[in-house]
């Protein structure tokens, strides 16, 4: 939105995200007009010259709950008789495996990868699809935060994994050394002379002598690789063993430990897939860890390359295919923007500009369960999730409901679907 230079505050279909430049609040918009005597007269420009009529309908659906704003009602000359999809997912991994098949469905239809984009509300939500990519070998780009595998925080957990699968691999051990305080390249690397003189024994390393600031550090470290080469230690468990070993150092080395910490909890999830810490880390296929990790940036310019963007960063971008991700409560709106009422409405907003991001198709990606940490090492926690408030049941009507499970049968409409839970059933079973 912006004045004309006759009184006139013009209002486009972006203008519901755009902050002022005086300061990043919504009010500066929603006051604009009376800042003006005579009061500024607005002026919408409702018609979209981007979106099919469908995908409008829904966009128009989830602002219209908002509260207070600018009213209007986006409308295309681009008819289409798709409408857009809400796909329940059994869970992230689910998710996932759905975004990848349509993905490539869509590139085999002549949409280039670079015209799909994948949205997210949070950098780290995108860990399991990332994962997922770089095995089936599809290029990608993200914007809004580091590439889950090039994060140093889990380049720091992997480097114990693959230092730990064989003691000879020096850069990993290099790495993980100087993790403790007071350990530099010099300390690092008298202490893997010492390994190899010891015949690769890692109970021996604890007679190492090391520098006064890591000496507390030393005898956890020494018992935790010991512990994770015995052979009669199950590989199920392995990453909480070294996540509550690494979180001391994680809040030491790095800014940001909440959001690093919901990226060790996606690492035990994906590891939770794999049956042995040799097929995982051959799975990852890791190239070996750099001191510290570089911001993810695009490849070459010749090459095709799937979009991944948090929503933020999304904004005056567009697709033909659009994905977002985790449209679930606590997600979106994210959890930590739920304690005023002023927070969830700039959430439904960020809602809005990630479905007028998409041209023709667009994905809605609902997962039923999210993985719980803290459990027991052979338990399968998880925590039910609900569908976005930002989708009510009222405006169900405009999407086209689908359901995809890991490995299970073929993609199916559901439009009658509802989600029926036996809860004393489930209460039962947990007191048994």
């Amino acid at each position: 939105m912006k004045p004309d230079g006759r009184g006139l505050a013009v209002v486009g279909d972006d203008a519901q995200s755009i902050y002022s430049f005086r300061a990043a609040t919504v009010r500066n918009i929603l006051d604009f007009p009376t800042q003006f005597s005579p009061p500024a007269q607005v002026v919408t420009l409702e018609q979209n010259y981007r979106s099919t009529e469908p995908i409008l309908q829904a966009c128009n659906a989830v602002i219209a709950q908002a509260t207070e704003g600018f009213r209007k009602q986006l409308f295309s000359n681009k008819p289409s008789g798709e409408r857009p999809q809400l796909v329940v997912a059994a869970d992230e991994a689910a998710q996932a495996e759905y975004v990848v098949k349509r993905v490539l469905e869509y590139r085999e239809e002549g949409i280039d990868l670079k015209r799909q984009a994948v949205l997210f509300r949070a950098s780290h939500h995108s860990d399991q699809l990332e994962v997922e990519l770089g095995r089936r070998g599809i290029p990608f780009v993200k914007y809004g935060g580091l590439k889950f595998l090039e994060a140093a925080h889990v380049k720091d957990m992997l480097s114990i994994l693959r230092w730990v699968e064989n003691p000879r691999d020096a850069i990993a051990g290099f790495r993980v050394l100087q993790l403790l305080p007071g350990v530099g390249p010099a300390t690092a690397r008298n202490a893997l002379m010492h390994l190899s003189r010891t015949g690769w024994n890692f109970g021996l390393l604890n007679a190492f002598t090391v520098p006064p600031a890591a000496f507390p550090h030393w005898p956890t470290l020494c018992k935790l690789l010991t512990r994770l080469r015995n052979e009669a230690t199950p590989w199920v468990g392995q990453i909480a063993l070294i996540r509550e070993w690494y979180l001391p150092h994680l809040e030491r080395l790095h800014d940001h430990v909440a959001a690093r910490a919901a990226d060790l909890d996606q690492l035990e999830q994906i590891a939770a897939a794999y049956a042995t810490r040799a097929s995982f880390l051959t799975e990852l296929t890791l190239d070996p860890p750099r001191a510290t990790s570089g911001e993810a940036g695009p490849p070459h310019l010749d090459e095709d390359y799937l979009v991944l963007s948090t929503i933020h960063s999304a904004k005056g971008q567009e697709w033909d295919v659009v994905f977002v991700l985790n449209v679930t409560d606590g997600c979106i709106p994210s959890d930590m923007a739920v304690g005023r009422r002023e927070q969830i409405e700039e959430e439904r907003r960020l809602l809005y500009v990630a479905v007028t991001r998409a041209r023709q198709h667009l994905h809605l990606m609902q997962p039923l369960r999210f993985f719980r940490t803290h459990q027991h090492r052979h338990a399968d926690g998880h925590v039910l999730a609900l569908r976005s408030r930002f989708i009510p049941d009222s405006i169900l009507d405009l999407f086209e409901r689908r359901a995809h499970s890991r490995g299970g049968p073929p993609l199916a409409s559901q439009p009658e679907a509802q989600i029926r839970v036996n809860v004393a059933a489930r209460m039962r079973e947990m007191w048994k």
